[in-house]
């Protein structure tokens, strides 16, 4: 199999990865933690930002289809888009830094930049951000680290050089 066909069969995974990882859900004293972005997450720094942007966007657009579209297509859309500049903003940061600062970038953009967008528009405001921010946090570092755990194994074994991932050299 060459490697543009693995890559694709590998995002292709991933995707339905987010799909499926919407349904695990993880008790917290704010609501429940689905891991649905995790996959996400490691394919930014598996198979590269760009593939793990689309992941991240297609997964989100997915779990929010399952639920109804609970904020309507246009905001979901958007969220869709933050997600991917979440991924592709993880990636590069794990490319130019370390796993650590790539971590804490991608939870900080996920739990707390996002929804500071979305505060700017009229329908949602400060009072949305405030309810929502600790949990986002929360859901994201949960994501991130699952994505970090997994990762440092795999690179740690030489899997992801033999198996022809675009690994970020470190």
């Amino acid at each position: 199999m060459n490697k543009k066909t693995k890559k694709m069969v590998i995002m292709g995974m991933f995707i339905a990865l987010s799909f499926v990882g919407s349904y695990i859900k993880i008790p917290s004293p704010l609501q429940s933690i689905a891991l649905d972005a995790m996959p996400a997450f490691l394919g930014g720094i598996t198979l590269g930002g760009g593939i793990g942007a689309l992941i991240g966007f297609i997964g989100h657009l997915l779990t929010s289809a399952n639920a109804g579209f609970p904020l309507s297509l246009p905001i979901h859309l958007l969220i869709a888009v933050m997600m991917a500049i979440t991924v592709l903003s993880f990636s590069i940061t794990y490319k130019k830094t370390n796993i650590i600062i790539a971590g804490i970038v991608g939870i900080v953009l996920n739990g707390a930049g996002a929804p500071l967008l979305m505060a700017l528009m009229p329908q949602f405001g400060w009072v949305f951000f405030m309810s929502i921010t600790p949990f986002l946090l929360l859901a994201s570092g949960v994501n991130v680290i699952l994505a970090i755990l997994v990762f440092l194994p795999l690179k740690q074994s030489g899997f992801l050089k033999r198996e022809g991932f675009d690994l970020f050299e470190k």
